[in-house]
């Protein structure tokens, strides 16, 4: 057996979120994936990175790529920059992870999809909810039959969570929160219960502070005939706020999983129940709460450079992550026409 490949590593953007990507990429050396440069527009904090991780560091991603070999680009800056960012990366053949979302519109999603495939490189979405410890736990115990075949399922990100002190921005955005968070649990239903054959969905601004939607309600009919109902809010008002965990319940025809606050997950099976709990661990640059959210940004770039080492397609591929994309999508156009609509589709 040959000695298995390096990978060399750069990544775009070095600000709020992205610092866990740069702890990610840092614990990954030993398995080979080696962070080589970072870049941010802004300098200062390009700057503090590279001196924080050993690294060069640039203001300009195409002059990044251009003097110092990088195999696999990690961009995670925001969406509005992700088609120009990602195109620069493809018309080179490098291999790019974009950060969730892929873009502001259905239309650059497409385009940035399209445009790896023309140039042939490899394309993968950091969409690191189904990569938390808990869920793969979830998903683990549903493919072992345990509960038999899901027929219904709630999935609940609710807090109230002060998460505009952090990305400011997001109080003045067109769309907020199914696009923002909403969009990782719609990807939790498709992992759960496959793909969805229409949804409806209501919205709400419950903050008159912000500009868009801070609560959105959505239910699914999926195509195994199983129901769901995904629920999203910046707004809750409780004692026990659970952020950032995903809470669940997902109901088969021979049992059903319950996930509650603090990661437990209790599951039920021929009358019998049995809970565990299924939550990662404490990393060295991990903090509480926001660890439920951190480690999952390691596995999902674990697998997303095992991938591609390997030559093999990510989970979240660009053209997997077009199937969650559409129902965010079709959520707003439900809201907005107070309708049932079914997702678009891709080829």
């Amino acid at each position: 057996m040959g000695e298995r490949k390096n990978v060399a590593v750069g990544i775009v953007g070095c600000g709020f979120y992205a610092q866990n990507h740069l702890h990610a990429w840092s614990d990954l050396r030993p398995e080979g994936a080696l962070l080589s440069a970072v870049c941010d527009r802004d300098p200062a904090r390009a700057k503090a990175a590279g001196s924080q991780f050993g690294v060069p560091w640039f203001t300009d991603m195409a002059k990044m790529l251009d003097e110092v070999r990088i195999e696999l680009v990690d961009i995670a800056t925001r969406m509005d920059t992700h088609q120009a960012l990602a195109a620069i990366a493809a018309e080179r053949g490098i291999g790019a992870i974009v950060q969730k979302p892929l873009a502001p519109s259905w239309e650059e999603c497409v385009a940035i999809v399209d445009t790896a495939r023309r140039h042939k490189a490899w394309l993968a979405i950091h969409e690191n909810f189904r990569f938390a410890t808990s869920m793969r736990q979830v998903k683990k115990v549903l493919d072992q039959g345990t509960i038999g075949r899901p027929t219904w399922a709630r999935l609940s990100w609710r807090t109230g969570f002060d998460v505009y002190r952090g990305q400011p921005y997001l109080a003045e955005e067109d769309r907020l929160v199914i696009q923002d968070v909403g969009i990782h649990v719609l990807d939790l239903a498709r992992y759960f219960l496959g793909e969805v054959d229409h949804l409806s969905c209501e919205t709400q601004k419950r903050n008159p502070k912000i500009k868009a939607e801070d609560t959105a309600t959505i239910m699914m009919r999926h195509a195994s005939g199983a129901v769901s109902v995904v629920e999203a809010t910046y707004a809750a008002r409780r004692g026990d706020d659970p952020f950032p965990e995903t809470l669940l319940e997902i109901e088969g025809d021979g049992g059903s999983i319950i996930v509650t606050r603090g990661e437990k997950m209790t599951v039920t099976t021929h009358g019998l129940s049995f809970e565990e709990a299924i939550g990662g661990p404490l990393l060295a640059w991990t903090s509480r709460p926001w660890h439920v959210s951190q480690e999952a940004v390691l596995h999902t770039s674990r697998h997303m450079f095992e991938r591609f080492r390997d030559g093999l397609a990510a989970d979240t591929s660009g053209e997997d992550n077009l199937k969650t994309y559409a129902l965010v999508e079709a959520a707003y156009e439900s809201a907005r026409s107070h309708r049932s609509v079914k997702p678009a589709t891709w080829t």
